[in-house]
């Protein structure tokens, strides 16, 4: 793939680095860098980025997908750091909502760290997004650079969520540069018995905007992207209705909707097979579920 150079001030998105701690002299791209909309190319996108631990808990694989692509879906950026875990659930969930996705790389620009997602990497492209790095082709990826690294994710977003992270994470590097660069600083609510809801729960404490859902972020950053919602995601039937209730009531396997829906094993498919072609709702895996 072909490797694009670019000055920070350069390329519209790129301008919001210019003016961080040690900003890169260069950053290498793979890839398409975001633009505005079609009717503003020259603006730069409305850009959030997704941080947390590399071993999240099903809930925060969860909760970061879900927050990517409910951003994604009203045309926000996602950055993130392509790493195990929260990293890749927040490029997963922009890329299944067909939004754009930019992975900040703590190695040099080709190579993929880790190995394990170099198909992520190449759907991050594919789907219109880009891999960039401030490291020369060929640079190994040292710890100290995943560090250095952070200040970039950070800056180049308008908010930085955290929705995972033990108490002494290096992802709360990234929470001082974004307080540092002036952005705002969002967290997701964890349960208190989960050591990686302690970062998440502290910042809440200490004034982080708590993230419940897409729309708290866009509220703050962006209230022009918000949409009146006229009603709700509502079944067109009553054992539709009852799943997306259990759902809302936090059941995710699927035995455990059928029993407590009441419904045949085969009318539970299939009230289940039409709530995920209408995109209510979305298969975790595993014969788990969520809404959209």
């Amino acid at each position: 793939m072909k490797i694009n150079t670019f000055a920070p001030d350069e390329h519209t998105f790129l301008q919001i680095i210019k003016s961080i701690a040690l900003k890169p002299e260069k950053v290498y791209c793979i890839g398409s860098l975001p633009t505005g909309q079609s009717a503003a190319p020259s603006a730069r996108p409305v850009t959030v980025a997704i941080v947390g631990t590399r071993k999240p808990t099903p809930y925060g694989k969860e909760t970061t997908f879900a927050l990517a692509y409910n951003l994604a879906k009203k045309g926000v950026v996602i950055v993130s750091g392509l790493a195990l875990g929260i990293d890749a659930a927040a490029h997963k969930g922009a890329l299944e909502a067909g939004g754009i996705t930019v992975a900040v790389l703590a190695n040099g620009i080709g190579t993929v760290y880790p190995a394990s997602h170099r198909a992520l990497a190449e759907e991050i492209v594919a789907g219109g997004g880009a891999l960039i790095s401030e490291y020369p082709p060929g640079t190994p990826a040292y710890p100290s650079q995943f560090l250095a690294r952070n200040r970039i994710v950070s800056g180049l977003a308008d908010a930085v969520i955290v929705t995972e992270a033990a108490d002494r994470s290096g992802t709360l590097a990234t929470v001082m540069h974004a307080l540092e660069q002036g952005r705002e600083v969002f967290a997701v609510p964890g349960n208190i018995t989960s050591p990686m809801s302690v970062g998440p729960n502290r910042l809440l404490k200490q004034g982080a905007h708590p993230a419940l859902s897409a729309d708290d972020i866009l509220e703050i950053i962006a209230p022009g992207l918000l949409q009146p919602q006229t009603q709700l995601n509502l079944g067109s039937n009553p054992q539709e209705q009852r799943i997306i209730e259990l759902l809302r009531s936090g059941i995710r396997d699927g035995e455990e909707l059928q029993r407590e829906s009441h419904l045949s094993a085969s009318d539970f498919s299939q009230t289940v097979t039409m709530l995920e072609l209408s995109g209510l709702i979305r298969s975790l895996g595993g014969n788990r579920w969520t809404i959209t």
